[in-house]
């Protein structure tokens, strides 16, 4: 699954990077190594301009965690902020969304956390016996952003007029598969991710054949992933700094097992 991920790569290197033709400069974000649910976050995705037959491949910024365009609140989001690749094609939730509208959301590697096997003494200092859980970082092998596969949608807040700037909110979710084996002992589930030369691809919303949009849902091979293991301190949303994805050493690997 993906809960946490860290995002700093600026908005121009991105646009460069996933070939955007449309981008707001005034819709940016501050660099974030501890991006949580219900955060903004940038993403990538393609609209057919009225009348236009080209899609646009634009830059925006999103709400992570996917508010369905008939709920009656955006308080759903908390709970959607990840989509199963096996389900998205057939849940409510997410098929419409799956059909037209997908995009990628470009971080810099997402955590996860390791829960150990073995219990932990009781006590109000370790989390009253919870055993303790070591958060990793996972990342591309080659330095460049991860291309996270995700879903957007348009949730109409009928409290407002059409007109006011709090009318429509668009949210984003992250569509996760079985983990490769380098991540299967940390979790069972990872972020899908899209290689560059599957971008167009994914993000096409003119491409609506259910058989071939489920192809898509096929992870890269293995080898692009790399993780290590980092500090507790990314467990807490109000810990936000570049420390937070640094290895940890055998010096201060104190908490893996």
């Amino acid at each position: 699954m993906c809960g946490r991920f860290a995002s700093s790569t600026r908005p121009e290197d991105l646009v460069d990077l996933f070939g955007v033709r449309q981008w707001d400069p005034a819709e940016t974000l501050a660099p974030s190594w501890n991006v949580a649910p219900t955060n903004a976050a940038f993403a990538v995705l393609e609209r057919l301009p009225k009348g236009g037959r080209e899609p646009v491949r634009q830059l925006r910024v999103l709400r992570w965690g996917l508010v369905p365009a008939w709920s009656n609140s955006p308080e759903t989001a908390v709970k959607m902020i990840n989509a199963r690749a096996d389900t998205v094609h057939e849940k409510p939730a997410y098929r419409q969304a799956f059909a037209a509208r997908r995009c990628l959301l470009p971080v810099d590697g997402y955590y996860e956390w390791q829960t150990a096997k073995v219990p932990a003494p009781a006590g109000p200092e370790d989390g009253w016996g919870r055993p303790p859980r070591q958060p990793y970082f996972v990342s591309r092998v080659d330095g460049a952003p991860l291309a996270l596969a995700g879903l957007f949608e348009f949730w109409r807040n009928r409290q407002v007029p059409g007109d006011h700037p709090d009318a429509w909110l668009v949210t984003c979710t992250v569509v996760t598969t079985e983990a490769e084996p380098l991540l299967a002992p940390i979790h069972e589930r990872m972020p899908l991710f899209v290689d560059p030369d599957g971008y167009d691809a994914w993000l096409d919303p003119r491409r609506d054949d259910p058989e071939e949009l489920r192809s898509l849902l096929r992870p890269p091979p293995p080898g692009r992933l790399r993780v290590h293991p980092v500090g507790a301190a990314v467990g807490n949303i109000r810990n936000n700094r570049a420390e937070l994805v640094r290895e940890l050493t055998e010096d201060d690997r104190t908490t893996l097992f």
